[in-house]
């Protein structure tokens, strides 16, 4: 009898914890290719939200839950950012952060709005992921419009740029970018003397720096990432172009000095972040990259706070909606005030942040260094 009383007690513990609700929260970005350091940065970030949930015990309407990260790998690849958008709501996903870029992140973000699931990006910063008239579109991030603004004045006001060649590498992200940058630039009275393009792959750039050259700009303006960004800066160098770089977040990782071949010389690079502390907040942002280095061992490189924060304010309005049903916490988030590691997280009636921040930022001795915040 106590053997029989033993085991029913053990079954009893058993179906105890088998029944215990488990959260899914997807997560897809580039973690294989160029930019994978990118992308593993933001799955690394909402992975310390997991972890954080579940090490405290999360509940919700009064049940203890248990988080899962269900990752996947995007490429950076449209077609195949959809398929595993597709992947990800076949598992049953309660919530999705992602995608990494926006050529990712706006034809994905169709699918999660078909079935109903809130989707927060940690880094995507075209205006038009947020401008589909899609309810479950948020971004914890400022978008390009605030990014463009913000580089525009200060490469006028700031470093005196009067003449700026532009160049995109054709993605949603790179285009938008250049497109805000230069109506910024021109409505202070700069001037845009040429206009090129490559494309993400690309790793010849030769032919563009010889006609940009010629037009003798006084900065280059880059939409795309720092795995093109850097090569192309270390041609110009090679073609005698000694003028200075500037781009938004995607180029906004120490990694562009690596790419550069070291040629990119202190000073030479300005790019900005969508986000930013000031202040007290400062300290919670630095304890977050401590934590981080202590768990991965590397530093983070630029969106692994926003992704933790996107997993947090989710998590949020579970609990304040008492459900990880997609359909009845949705209008809670939609409306949440959380109070984040990169900030207060709230929503505008599109779902873009509401007073988001801008970081810029230069580099010295091939490190990141904080030349202002601002909004």
């Amino acid at each position: 009898m106590k053997k029989h009383a033993v085991l029913l007690a053990t079954c009893a513990l058993a179906a105890s914890a088998s029944a215990q609700e488990v959260v899914r929260i997807g997560h897809a970005a580039a973690v294989t290719g160029p930019v994978a350091y990118f992308g593993k940065d933001t799955e690394n970030g909402a992975r310390m939200a997991i972890e954080a949930l579940n090490a405290k015990g999360a509940v919700i309407a009064g049940k203890k839950v248990r988080f899962e990260l269900v990752a996947e790998d995007d490429g950076g690849d449209p077609k195949q950012a959809t398929a595993v958008a597709q992947k990800l709501v076949d598992r049953k996903i309660n919530g999705m952060v992602g995608h990494e870029t926006s050529g990712t992140t706006i034809p994905a973000s169709k699918i999660y709005h078909t079935a109903g699931i809130p989707q927060i990006s940690p880094s995507s910063t075209s205006p038009a992921y947020t401008q589909q008239g899609f309810n479950t579109t948020f971004r914890v991030v400022a978008n390009d419009v605030q990014l463009g603004q913000a580089l525009g004045r200060y490469a006028i006001g700031s470093m005196g740029a009067k003449r700026v060649a532009v160049v995109d590498d054709r993605t949603a992200y790179g285009q938008g970018l250049v497109t805000e940058f230069s109506r910024s630039l021109q409505k202070q009275g700069g001037k845009v003397v040429a206009k090129e393009f490559t494309n993400d792959k690309a790793t010849d750039f030769s032919a563009i720096i010889t006609r940009i050259r010629a037009t003798k700009p006084d900065l280059v303006f880059f939409g795309g990432m720092s795995a093109t960004a850097g090569p192309m800066l270390r041609q110009m160098k090679q073609l005698g172009m000694n003028v200075r770089m500037m781009g938004g977040d995607g180029i906004c990782s120490d990694e562009i000095h690596k790419l550069s071949g070291g040629t990119m010389v202190d000073g030479q690079v300005v790019c900005a972040e969508a986000g930013g502390v000031q202040g007290e907040a400062k300290a919670g942002m630095d304890k977050f990259r401590a934590d981080y280095k202590k768990r991965f061992g590397i530093d983070v490189q630029i969106n692994a706070p926003y992704a933790y924060d996107a997993v947090m304010t989710m998590a949020e309005a579970m609990v304040k909606a008492g459900s990880s049903q997609p359909a009845k916490y949705l209008p809670v988030l939609a409306k949440i005030q959380y109070k984040g590691v990169t900030g207060p997280i709230a929503f505008d009636a599109r779902g873009d942040i509401r007073d988001g921040t801008i970081t810029l930022y230069s580099f010295k001795g091939g490190k990141r260094s904080v030349l202002s915040v601002t909004k």
